[in-house]
């Protein structure tokens, strides 16, 4: 029992004099956690803050080489600027910037990591706006012209103005899509915008004719007279549907498209697909499921839109073939409305969701009938695609430029002769 107790001191006197020891390296350690933790906070913070006089240093420099001019200090005579009057640097000379090539920046002196914000490459004030073209869901169109200099070499453009309550996430998404589609012959091409302040806008390529609803609606008389108008059709519609092509090669369903959203720039020969306010990226969404369900104040041309978007809020590129047999349906009845009988958005719903389609006018020529009847076909998985669409095209117009109509009794009075 001495035993025991006696080694059960001697341990107890072991763990006292070793608790503190241990304590101590514990203290030491984290003291020293601590210690480097606070060194590299003081080395980032004297790094953003070296950071931020670079910026500030070098944003002064540019603005001061850009401007070229010293402010200078009015006279006791010189009488004071007008308030009306905008004061611009002139340029030196030899240059020909305009408004719509200057990229200035300005920088946050609040938040430095932060990007510079854009300033807008040119306002409403640059742009002579000459004709309205058409009025959109989300813009109106117009013929412009550029007051001073040229935007990328051209003087007449097509400007879309947004309208109120669109947001700048609107149009810069409209923005990336179209530099996103790049150039192709049959897509409006975008040469510069302005989503920094209102009014937001869009300064494109100049349209001759406007809109193609407009266009037919203008010539119908004109048009009903000219046997080779299912010909001219056929061109057009062969042109709309490289553009469709064009869109789904670049992962972009287009989701308006109809009759107004196609401009004429030389018919039947120069269409262009435009309005892509509505369009969506596939490769930046996880879904193809519509977007709109969570947007429900957000409107969308019904009349244009296929069954399986009002059952399932689905729609993708079938759902754009839907639309593109409603465009030719609308050419060849001279731009009437789809389902001209329903009055309500209730009533195209249903009667859409029932299997209801608009009756083709007899005046259409059997192959662009059936190409009508094969986009209209439910369920979506049966609509041919837009690459099989071209080659059917492609096929009648090569078949109509075979044979050209001829006056046959100039012929036999020829060879009487």
């Amino acid at each position: 029992m001495k035993k025991q107790k006696k080694l059960r001191q001697t341990k107890s006197r072991r763990t006292a004099s070793m608790s503190p020891r241990q304590l101590d390296f514990g203290h030491i350690v984290l003291i020293c956690i601590y210690g480097v933790t606070v060194f590299f906070m003081i080395i980032l913070g004297c790094l953003c803050l070296n950071k931020y006089r670079s910026m500030k240093k070098t944003i002064r420099d540019l603005r001061q080489r850009r401007s070229g001019v010293i402010p200078r200090v009015l006279s006791q005579d010189s009488p004071p600027p007008s308030p009306n009057v905008l004061n611009i640097p002139e340029l030196p000379e030899g240059t020909t910037e305009s408004p719509l090539q200057r990229q200035q920046t300005k920088s946050s002196c609040r938040f430095p990591w932060k990007p510079p914000l854009q300033v807008p490459r040119f306002t409403k004030a640059d742009l002579n706006l000459i004709q309205l073209i058409k009025a959109g869901r989300e813009g109106v169109f117009y013929k412009g012209r550029i007051m001073r200099g040229t935007c990328r070499g051209h003087s007449l453009v097509t400007c879309k103005i947004g309208k109120e309550g669109i947001t700048p996430k609107q149009m810069e998404n409209e923005v990336s899509i179209m530099r996103k589609l790049a150039y192709h012959k049959n897509v409006m091409q975008l040469l510069d915008w302005n989503t920094a302040e209102e009014p937001y806008m869009l300064i494109m390529e100049f349209i001759s004719y406007g809109t193609l609803r407009s266009f037919v609606q203008k010539h119908k008389d004109e048009l009903s007279a000219d046997p080779e108008l299912q010909s001219q059709f056929t061109i057009v519609s062969y042109h709309i549907a490289l553009a469709m092509e064009h869109l789904r090669s670049k992962m972009v369903v287009h989701c308006d498209l109809a009759l107004r959203n196609i401009l004429v720039s030389r018919f039947p020969w120069e269409v262009k697909v435009a309005e892509f306010g509505l369009a969506r990226d596939l490769t930046r969404m996880r879904s193809r499921r519509s977007s709109r369900k969570k947007q429900h104040k957000e409107r969308v041309p019904l009349r244009w839109y296929p069954p399986e978007y009002f059952r399932n809020n689905y729609y993708s590129f079938k759902g754009d073939v839907w639309a593109f047999g409603i465009v030719l349906w609308e050419m060849q009845s001279f731009g009437t409305l789809p389902y001209p009988l329903l009055n309500t958005s209730e009533q195209v719903v249903y009667n859409v969701c029932a299997g209801y389609k608009n009756t083709v006018p007899s005046t259409c020529r059997p192959e662009i009938e059936q190409i009508i009847q094969d986009c209209w076909l439910d369920p979506y998985t049966s609509r041919p695609s837009f690459k099989d669409i071209v080659k059917i095209l492609e096929n009648i117009v090569e078949s109509d430029g075979d044979y050209v109509d001829v006056d046959n009794q100039r012929i036999l009075n020829a060879e009487e002769k």
